[in-house]
């Protein structure tokens, strides 16, 4: 079985595995007061191109986001985002059991835009019972998005012109950032990305390294007591030298960008064969994840050979399909794919 439903099938990259056996017998402090994780700030605050940034290390996708959002929001306000937004589907109402309500706004592609965002919060303020109304209290988005679409640089600058007019901070989820800035499409650097947010984070888990999330927190205003927040959501992790080590090792010779690249290529590869043999795609996608809309009868066939999601019915013949890469997927195994969905 070739498995394609995940860019976290595999466990981390040779190299991460490596350095944790060199500096296993080496003592160092707890909670991310080591020398790998201070050096992997230095890193990260180098691609950011900014000094003033605070980075911050925890250990999981869901774990980061209650985290930042618990942090920013107060107890009346919710987090903006589309309503196919990862927090609003794939985290079993984390947010809400933090108390905070997420707020969707519809979208096609997975992003949402500058005017949606303008108007819901003209709306709420408009409204004589807002009081009455959870308010809105930050903006929420992917880069990329849960349907492997991307912001351009055009359309995040908007948003985060908006975000600040209004008074919202704007939290970027960056669980498959290398595979955005991997892309030939992408037109964002991380510094950009780091001067076009209030907050965001680096994906560690789904790109190469066995866990781990780094928290760029650029608004000056957000930084007090994060640190708190972690420990209180159990993210403060005693070996915390772990996750500084993985994120050391990713970034201080550009491996991170060099295996989102390799997911990158392979996916499109496999786009590619889809669009000769006519399969529309359901999203636009030109990272990792490719959404092809097949015949029922090829899915089944597919399915005894490869592990994907069937993601949506389209017609009473023909569903859309998530077939997701990795930082380790082989040419092989796209090639693999690619022969079988030309014959």
């Amino acid at each position: 079985m070739i498995r394609f439903e995940c860019d976290y099938a595999e466990g981390a990259h040779p190299r991460i595995l490596e350095r944790l056996i060199e500096t296993n017998d080496i003592q160092t402090c707890g909670y991310t007061d080591d020398p790998y994780s201070d050096h992997a700030r230095e890193l990260i605050r180098k691609l950011c191109g900014r000094e003033d940034v605070d980075v911050h290390f925890l250990v999981g996708g869901t774990q980061t986001n209650l985290t930042v959002i618990a942090s920013i929001l107060r107890p009346h306000q919710g987090a903006v985002c589309a309503q196919s937004g990862h927090i609003n589907v794939h985290e079993t109402g984390a947010i809400e059991a933090t108390g905070h309500k997420v707020l969707t706004l519809p979208s096609r592609d997975g992003k949402i835009t500058a005017k949606q965002v303008q108007k819901m919060v003209e709306g709420h303020w408009a409204d004589v019972n807002h009081e009455h109304v959870v308010q809105p209290g930050m903006v929420y988005i992917s880069q990329p998005t849960e349907n492997g679409t991307m912001y351009t640089k055009a359309e995040l600058t908007a948003l985060y012109e908006v975000c600040r007019e209004k008074g919202l901070p704007l939290y970027i989820d960056g669980a498959r950032l290398g595979y955005a800035l991997a892309s030939p499409a992408n037109d964002l650097t991380m510094a950009e990305i780091a001067g076009l947010c209030d907050v965001f984070y680096i994906g560690g888990t789904k790109i190469g390294a066995m866990f781990g999330e780094a928290v760029v927190i650029c608004n000056p205003a957000l930084k007090r007591d994060f640190r708190y927040y972690i420990k209180q959501r159990g993210g403060l992790l005693a070996k915390g030298r772990f996750l500084g080590l993985q994120f050391e090792t990713l970034f201080e010779d550009g491996l991170y960008f060099e295996i989102s690249k390799n997911a990158v290529e392979r996916a499109l590869e496999i786009r590619k064969v889809c669009e000769e043999r006519g399969f529309p795609m359901l999203y636009d996608s030109m990272t990792n994840q490719q959404f092809p809309v097949l015949p029922n009868e090829m899915i089944e066939k597919l399915e005894k050979k490869y592990a994907f999601f069937v993601w949506e019915p389209v017609d009473a013949g023909h569903s859309a399909v998530r077939f997701c890469t990795s930082w380790k997927t082989t040419k092989e195994q796209a090639q693999a794919l690619a022969e079988d969905l030309r014959g």
